[in-house]
C-alpha cells in the first residue's frame, strides 16, 4: 500500500509531469510505472542519440567526398571543428546555473536531431562545417550531462551492469538504423537528404516527447555548479586525455581508410557499422558484468592492451599490404574494445565525492577533447604522406594508456584513487 504522499506522486505525475514541471526524488520515482522511471529515460535517450549520430557517421565519409570532394586534409579539419564543442564542454557548468541537467540533456539531444536533419541541405565545405558544429554542440553537451545523470541515477552496486545495458541499447538503435540504410539505400534509391531528414527528425521527436512525458528527477546529492579540478582525480584526468586523443584516430581515420583505400560504398560502410553494433549489442551486457566481477583495473588493462595490438595491425595494412577482410575485422574488434570505456565511468563513480559528479563530467569532457581540437587536422597532413604512421602513433597512445591503467587500485574509493595513494595511506598508518 502506497503512503498518501507517494500515491499522490503516482496519480498527479501523469498530469503535471507531462509538462516536465513536476519534481520528484529518485526514491519517489521508484513508485512510478516502469516506463516513466529514471532508468527507462536513460535507456530512451541512449536509443535516441545514435539514431541521428550513427546515421550521420555512416553517411559522412561518402557524403563529404561526393558533395565537396574532401581529402584527408578536409576530413581532418571537419573533425577538428566537430570536436571544438567537446573542448568547450566545461560551459555546461554555466548552463546549469539556468536549467536542470535533465532539461539541458533533452535540449541538446533535440539540437543534435535538428542539425542532423538538415545536413544534406548544405553540400559545401562551409555549409558542412557549420551544420557539423551545431550537431556537435548538441552531441557533446548531451553526452556530458548524460554521463553525469547516469552516475547520479544509477547506484554503484549495479552501475557496470546497467551501463552495459545502456551501451547495448544504443548499439541496438544504431543496428536498426544501419540495417535500414543497408537494405533500402540502393533498393529505394535513397538520397542523403531523405536519410538525414528522417533520422534527425526521429531523434528530435523523441527528445520533445521525453521533455513532456517525464517529471524532473531529483538526485539525492546536490551537484556543485562551480569549476571542480581536484588533485586526487589526476589519474582519471590523464586517462580521459589519452582516451580522447586515441579515439580521435579511430573515429576520423579508421572509417575513412575503408572508403579511401578499399573504395567502400555507403551500403558497405553501413554494413560494417551494422556488424559493429550487433557485436556491441550482444557483448556489452556481458562486458558490464565482467567489469562488475573483475574490476575497473583489469577491464581497462585488457582494453588498452587490446587496442595497442589493433592499432599496430592497422599499420600493417599499409606496411604489409593486408587486405580488406583484415581491415574490416580490425574495425569490428577495435569498436568492441572501445565499448569497455564505461569502466572509466564507474572508476570515477567509486572515487568521486557525490557532489563532484556533474562539474567533473564537464571538466573531464573538456580534458577528453583537448587533443581532439588539433589532432585530426594535424594528422590529416600526416595521413596524406604516411597513413601507417598515424596508426603507429595511436598504438603509442594505447601503450601510455595501458601504463596508466596499471596505476588503478583493485578496489578504488575516495582516498584510494591510485596505487600510490594506497602506499601513502599505509605509510601514514
Amino acid at each position: 500500500m502506497l503512503s498518501a504522499p507517494l500515491a499522490k506522486v503516482r496519480n498527479c505525475a501523469y498530469v503535471v509531469g507531462m509538462f516536465g514541471a513536476h519534481t520528484i526524488t529518485l526514491k519517489e520515482a521508484a513508485h512510478l510505472p516502469r516506463w516513466r522511471q529514471p532508468a527507462f529515460l536513460l535507456f530512451l535517450m541512449a536509443a535516441a542519440m545514435p539514431i541521428a549520430f550513427s546515421t550521420w557517421s555512416a553517411l559522412l565519409n561518402n557524403f563529404v567526398k561526393e558533395a565537396a570532394g574532401f581529402t584527408g586534409v578536409e576530413i581532418g579539419w571537419l573533425h577538428t571543428v566537430r570536436e571544438i564543442p567537446g573542448f568547450l564542454a566545461i560551459g555546461v557548468i554555466v548552463l546549469l546555473w539556468a536549467m536542470r541537467e535533465q532539461v539541458l540533456a533533452l535540449v541538446a539531444l533535440a539540437l543534435l536531431g535538428a542539425a542532423t536533419a538538415v545536413t544534406a541541405m548544405f553540400p559545401s565545405l562551409g555549409g558542412i562545417l557549420m551544420v557539423t558544429l551545431l550537431s556537435s554542440i548538441g552531441f557533446h553537451y548531451f553526452e556530458t550531462v548524460n554521463q553525469s545523470l547516469q552516475l547520479q541515477w544509477i547506484d554503484k552496486k549495479h552501475a557496470p551492469q546497467t551501463l552495459g545495458w545502456i551501451v547495448a541499447i544504443g548499439s541496438g538503435a544504431s543496428l536498426v538504423a544501419y540495417g535500414l540504410i543497408m537494405l533500402t539505400w540502393k533498393t529505394l534509391n535513397l538520397s542523403y537528404g531523405i536519410v538525414y531528414g528522417v533520422s534527425g527528425g526521429l531523434t528530435l521527436a523523441i527528445a520533445v516527447f521525453a521533455m513532456f512525458a517525464y517529471p524532473q528527477f531529483e538526485a539525492p546529492e546536490p551537484q556543485l555548479k562551480t569549476f571542480v579540478l581536484r588533485r586526487r582525480y589526476w589519474l582519471y584526468y590523464l586517462l580521459q586525455f589519452m582516451a580522447g586523443a586515441r579515439r580521435q584516430i579511430f573515429v576520423v581515420f579508421a572509417a575513412f581508410m575503408m572508403v579511401e583505400r578499399f573504395g567502400f560504398q555507403v551500403h558497405e560502410v553501413t554494413a560494417l557499422f551494422l556488424i559493429n553494433f550487433l557485436a556491441n549489442m550482444v557483448f556489452a551486457p556481458f562486458l558490464g558484468r565482467a567489469v562488475g566481477r573483475f574490476g575497473e583495473r583489469n577491464a581497462l588493462i585488457f582494453e588498452h592492451a587490446g587496442l595497442l595490438c589493433v592499432f599496430l595491425a592497422y599499420g600493417g595494412i599499409y606496411w604489409f599490404g593486408w587486405g580488406v577482410l583484415v581491415a574490416a575485422a580490425l574495425y569490428v574488434i577495435d569498436h568492441l574494445f572501445f565499448s569497455l570505456a564505461f569502466a572509466l565511468k564507474t572508476y570515477f563513480q567509486k572515487i568521486a565525492s557525490p557532489g563532484d559528479i556533474a562539474p567533473t563530467a564537464a571538466v573531464a569532457f573538456t580534458i577528453n577533447h583537448i587533443a581532439a581540437v588539433f589532432l585530426p587536422a594535424l594528422l590529416g597532413y600526416l595521413w596524406v604522406t604516411s597513413p601507417g604512421a598515424v596508426f603507429a602513433l595511436a598504438a603509442g597512445m594505447a601503450g601510455v594508456s595501458l601504463l596508466l591503467a596499471l596505476m588503478i587500485p583493485r578496489h578504488p574509493e575516495p582516498g584510494h584513487e591510485t596505487v600510490f595513494a594506497r602506499g601513502r595511506m599505509q605509510a601514514a598508518e
